[in-house]
């Protein structure tokens, strides 16, 4: 389901008291790939709920340069949705996820091998960190790159 925050953290509320284990992860998710599914399969074996917190449009511009996103939030957020591992899609504006985490506080907050733990933002919101051995030669940068020097 896409949320919007608000709706989210009413949702957040009611399964913690519930005492469902609650996972976020988060990225740009821009032309969606084998390592992002392994992420999201990593996430649902973790837990009852799978947030996952996009990021919109302007910050993904901001973040991988003009030519960035390929797919528009919109699209990015529908797809996630449509994926049987997740349960709530949020967009979220900022560079990074920190806000959104620290309202969220999951138990676990789950992101790929390219990440060291310590470098994680929002780690200290979450109740474990994990990170999911990145699958070699999967990422969207890679397929861009392919698909421009064809």
């Amino acid at each position: 389901m896409i949320v919007k925050l608000n709706n989210l953290l009413k949702r957040i509320r009611i399964l913690k008291k519930r005492k469902n284990k609650i996972v976020f992860t988060n990225g740009c998710f821009d032309i969606i790939h084998s390592g992002h599914i392994k992420v999201l399969k990593k996430c649902r074996d973790l837990g009852d709920v799978v947030i996952v917190g996009l990021n919109s449009d302007s910050s993904v511009r901001a973040l991988k340069g003009s030519r960035r996103p390929i797919n528009s939030e919109r699209d990015r957020a529908e797809i996630l949705d449509s994926i049987k591992y997740v349960d709530y899609v949020v967009i979220f504006n900022e560079l990074t996820p920190y806000n959104l985490i620290r309202m969220i506080k999951p138990d676990f907050l789950v992101k790929g091998g390219d990440y060291k733990k310590s470098e994680i933002v929002g780690k200290e919101f979450a109740k474990k960190v994990i990170t999911v051995k990145m699958l070699k030669g999967r990422s969207t940068s890679l397929i861009i790159e392919k698909l421009l020097n064809k």
